[in-house]
């Protein structure tokens, strides 16, 4: 027999669970008043209560996506990357405070956007925010700006400026055309892609050599317990907390290594 006819009462992960969305769909989902509040001591649902709204997880992501909500600096981000414009997270908050993008939730008392919002965005209004906050320096970009718009770590734009002798004015900062062809640059951006992702990868192999060495750091105590050398035996939630994070940078290394010749 399913779960939902032997369970009394759900928490927050069985809810979810039993909806078939994650937490934060599910608090989403709540704050929309798609999904109810519990009904039981105020922090669990009643099975018949669960029941009831069984099919409403799919409502919710309808309604919200897949991808959980981003916050203004990652959304100035994406955009930035997007529309070759240097926003800033200020530039976000102008944007949904006019009305042009939905604040969907908040975390940690800030403010948080879905993706598809995002890409439902108007250039021209963001453009006419960036514009406003810019005045007469909308036409150029500094290192930092520069570095978002392409998506590239601030040392390697610096190293990639002086390749190019990228002209500056005489406050520094670079003009956004030039920015905008380098990204037009297919070959360059290929293989700043491709530094990136030899150091990504190589970030991802030491912090596995590390959690490695956890894991035969309790193997040796282990050991040691077993060998009556010890009086006490490692704790287990090492070994788990080790063992759970190996995997998923072995995953990671799979996902590195694989992309490059699966674009």
């Amino acid at each position: 027999m399913s779960e939902h006819t032997f369970r009394a009462h759900y928490g927050a992960h069985q809810f979810a669970r039993h909806l078939g969305i994650t937490r934060w769909q599910m608090r989403v989902g709540r704050e929309h008043g798609i999904l109810p509040d519990p009904d039981l001591d105020g922090e669990r649902w009643s099975a018949s209560l669960a029941e009831k709204y069984r099919g409403h997880g799919e409502q919710v992501i309808a309604r919200f996506g897949d991808h959980p909500p981003v916050g203004s600096a990652r959304a100035a981000t994406i955009l930035a990357a997007r529309l070759g414009l240097d926003v800033d997270r200020r530039d976000v908050e102008v944007l949904a405070a006019q009305g042009d993008l939905n604040v969907i939730s908040s975390f940690r008392g800030y403010p948080v956007y879905l993706l598809r919002d995002l890409d439902r965005l108007a250039p021209r209004a963001v453009e006419t925010v960036v514009s406003a906050r810019k005045g007469p320096l909308t036409d150029t970009v500094d290192a930092s700006g520069a570095a978002m718009i392409l998506s590239w770590p601030r040392k390697t734009f610096g190293r990639i400026a002086a390749e190019r002798d990228l002209a500056t004015d005489r406050l520094g900062r670079y003009s956004l055309a030039d920015i905008r062809a380098l990204g037009a640059d297919e070959t360059l951006m290929r293989r700043v892609a491709e530094e990136k992702r030899e150091l990504d990868l190589n970030r991802t192999r030491q912090a596995e050599t590390t959690t490695e060495d956890v894991v035969r750091g309790w193997m040796l105590r282990c050991a040691s317990y077993i060998d009556r050398e010890a009086d006490q035996p490692p704790d287990m939630r090492t070994l788990n907390n080790a063992m759970r994070r190996l995997a998923a940078l072995r995953a990671e290394i799979a996902r590195q290594q694989w992309t490059p010749s699966h674009p």
